[in-house]
């Protein structure tokens, strides 16, 4: 139930114990960065928020390394700002009132190496733990390369698990690509209009990222109010912000699809989409 790498680090904020925080989590994140789950699993932070029925888990894969830094920070070694992004990651699950919070301490390299089975090892003992009812994942269109490989390996780790005991819901979303692209159709909509003043605290909490020359906590709001409004092109605006996900859940529940081509097909509509409409018009 705990993970294996000597590296990790694991809290519950409500001082409830490791393993009964994590197996009364309904609702799982899986991020490759500290702030990662507060930019794209929002809505699962917002499900579980002021609730004693439901529980967010985050799970931070890599140890907060080798990310750009500025301003205040612009001197500061790798171990210096591994250590305040973990403490940051650490703050945001107490704002968040997560179940607990998993910092699993793996270089990126490892992450996105299919070879390592570390990272898979670590995520199947906290999937099986925790038998989340919904789990949070990057997308894997991301163009962020460690964003995929960490959605692969979950997605690896949940096939591990017997079919009964496997997430009923799975979700790719937004970060270092946004989602407006799927059709329509296959685009899975995430209100997200409730607590903006939670949004934003959740957001603030990375000064390493924000003061070192990122500003996330504008960018990630303008991209959920952009959401909302473009996403409806003949009606009014129903929610001031919004998040968009790919349905991951096929891959979890199948595991003879290949995740290359399940990805490459929603672009493939995409093309035809655009063809038809174009070919309307000409």
């Amino acid at each position: 139930m705990i993970p294996l790498n000597p590296l990790a680090r694991l809290i519950t904020p409500d001082g409830q114990t490791g393993p009964e925080a994590i197996m009364r989590t309904t609702h799982l994140g899986i991020g490759a960065h500290q702030d990662d789950l507060e930019f794209m699993a929002f809505h699962g932070i917002l499900a579980c928020y002021d609730r004693a029925d439901r529980w967010f888990g985050g799970v931070t894969v890599t140890d907060g390394r080798g990310s750009s830094r500025a301003g205040r920070f612009k001197d500061w070694s790798d171990d210096q700002i591994a250590a305040e992004r973990i403490r940051e990651q650490d703050a945001a699950a107490v704002i968040g009132q997560y179940s607990f919070m998993a910092q699993l301490g793996f270089g990126s390299a490892a992450v996105r190496d299919p070879r390592q089975d570390a990272v898979r090892d670590d995520l199947r003992r906290i999937l099986e733990a925790a038998r989340p009812e919904v789990v949070y994942l990057h997308n894997l269109a991301d163009k962020h390369d460690t964003h995929v490989g960490c959605a692969l390996r979950s997605i690896e780790a949940m096939r591990r698990l017997p079919k009964p005991d496997r997430p009923k819901l799975v979700y790719g979303c937004e970060v270092w690509r946004d989602l407006d692209w799927l059709v329509d159709s296959e685009k899975t909509a995430m209100p997200i209009s409730a607590r903006p003043e939670l949004a934003r605290a959740l957001n603030e909490v990375f000064a390493t990222q924000i003061a070192g020359g990122k500003r996330y906590d504008l960018a990630v709001l303008g991209r959920r109010t952009a959401n909302a409004t473009f996403s409806n092109a003949h009606s009014t605006d129903q929610e001031t912000a919004m998040q968009w996900a790919m349905d991951l859940t096929p891959l979890v529940q199948d595991d003879t699809l290949d995740p290359l081509t399940y990805t490459v097909g929603f672009i493939e509509r995409l093309k035809a989409d655009v063809t038809d409409r174009i070919r309307k018009c000409l």
